[in-house]
């Protein structure tokens, strides 16, 4: 499976958990031997500023962390396009979902997931889309932007409950009918993450329900980090939702 990955995320640029040194390594050493790395590009300001205010972009230029919150969201835009012919990955830091139109939150800057999905909308690649928000967190920046657009739907699970969670996901995938499937992958609700739910297994099955539903609507998919914090367990909790997103329907 493709990565997009650059080693400018390996940098420690503020100091949040998102950014806490050692996160980004733990994934790269546990998923290295089984993907093919594709070096992420910065998105183009054009892009961005589709989605985000000039004077937020602004803000994020003044606080010194307009390079990196571009190249984060560059590749969520390459994994978006290469997603619509075959499940992929994008390992990036700083993370989106919080982030709106005028403000962010939750280390989030730019929100790379309402970025990429209109650039595939704007080039004519898709018309529909759907966003599962697998985070701890409730993902208020893909909702305030994307929702009122019309052409995504978009799915946050709020529950404690392991079984309650994994069945709430089924039921979406089940109905969910789209061009392109995006994960806003949070593995923060891992059982040894700040979230206490999910165990590791459980994200190779959530990526099996989304790449299942992709197949079966002849749409694609793919996933971009979002939180995860416990760093003894995020790289075996990425690696596990890639495992699922490859596997084929039979």
């Amino acid at each position: 499976m493709k990565v997009f990955f650059h080693n400018d995320f390996y940098h420690v640029y503020t100091s949040d958990p998102a950014s806490a040194p050692g996160r980004i390594e733990a994934v790269v050493d546990a998923i290295a031997s089984e993907v093919e790395f594709v070096t992420a590009e910065p998105a183009k300001e054009e892009d961005i500023a589709r989605v985000h205010t000039r004077d937020h972009i602004n803000y994020v230029k003044e606080e010194g962390l307009y390079q990196i919150s571009a190249l984060a969201a560059g590749g969520a835009i390459q994994a978006a396009i290469t997603g619509l012919t075959q499940p992929c990955f994008a390992l990036i830091r700083p993370p989106g979902h919080h982030a709106s139109s005028g403000s962010a939150w939750g280390f989030c800057y730019f929100n790379n997931m309402s970025i990429s999905l209109e650039v595939l909308k704007r080039q004519g690649k898709i018309k529909t889309a759907c966003v599962l928000d697998i985070d701890m967190h409730y993902g208020d920046g893909n909702v305030n932007i994307l929702e009122p657009m019309g052409y995504v739907s978009i799915f946050n699970i709020d529950t404690h409950d392991r079984i309650d969670y994994m069945h709430q996901i089924a039921d979406i995938m089940d109905r969910c009918e789209v061009d392109i499937i995006g994960i806003s992958a949070g593995f923060d609700n891992h059982m040894e993450d700040w979230g206490g739910v999910l165990s590791t297994d459980d994200y190779t099955e959530i990526g099996r329900m989304v790449r299942h539903s992709a197949q079966k609507s002849g749409g694609g998919c793919f996933a971009i980090l979002e939180g995860g914090y416990n760093h003894s367990v995020i790289g075996q909790n990425v690696l596990a939702l890639i495992k699922g997103l490859e596997e084929q329907e039979e």
